[in-house]
């Protein structure tokens, strides 16, 4: 026998989950169901505040806008597995995270966006291959402006390609080329507070050129380098 089980009783199973964002969305990107977590994490107090209403009315204006395109593409048929992501919360704090999407189908039609996103836990100090790892990932952070080989990466582990992808999945949740642009960003962000300029910034960081460093940072930010400066800058003062 199937069973099925109800968006409301998701949302109320959600509602445990500290460390996970879920929601659901209809056709016109307005939110339906909202765990407590994302309604705490806007600033507000009630589900109420939330429900009926989109990104670009809960979000910055740029991140709404970069949500509600990422909602479009979802709406198409497409299907968001394990985005990285930095969310900026109410208090202007960056959390990363792991963004899943999928269409919400009724009658063969989609009506809807279903999803998650997920906080970046702690690493498993207790995996086998967690030392061996380890050593990846300070090769990573020494090194991560550079054009780095997937090989090189494995046989510093002293694994194949494919358990080093296996293996850093389980072991940091993300793959290496994921820890990559982590760092990338990371580095990106806390330039951006200095009074360099975007393309200097962006090519420091490994970016081949300013329109690649944009294109990445607003995919993982929710806004533009130059957008996020500004609103770092007003924060600041």
């Amino acid at each position: 026998m199937t069973m099925q089980i109800s968006a409301d009783e998701l949302e109320a199973l959600f509602d445990a989950l500290p460390d996970v964002v879920f929601f659901v969305k209809d056709s016109d990107g307005r939110y339906t169901h909202a765990n407590l977590t994302l309604v705490r994490r806007l600033g507000l107090k009630q589900r109420s505040q939330v429900i009926g209403r989109n990104v670009t009315e809960l979000f910055p204006a740029t991140m709404g806008g970069s949500y509600a395109s990422q909602d479009r593409r979802v709406l198409d048929g497409e299907v968001i597995e394990n985005q990285l992501e930095v969310h900026i919360f109410a208090n202007r704090s960056p959390g990363w995270c792991l963004t899943c999407k999928r269409p919400l189908r009724e009658g063969g039609e989609i009506r809807g966006v279903v999803g998650i996103s997920r906080d970046l836990g702690k690493p498993d100090g207790r995996h086998p291959t967690y030392v061996r790892l380890r050593r990846v990932l300070a090769y990573l952070q020494e090194n991560y402006a550079q054009s780095v080989r997937v090989h090189t990466l494995a046989e510093l582990a002293d694994v194949s390609v494919a358990q080093l992808e296996r293996h850093f999945r389980r072991v940091f949740q993300l793959t290496p080329q994921q820890v990559q642009t982590k760092l990338r960003i990371e580095s990106a962000m806390r330039l951006l507070h200095s009074a360099d300029s975007v393309a200097a910034i962006g090519l420091a960081c490994g970016f081949a050129d300013q329109s690649a460093f944009a294109r990445q940072f607003k995919a993982t930010v929710g806004m533009t380098p130059r957008d996020y400066r500004a609103m770092v800058t007003v924060v600041a003062r």
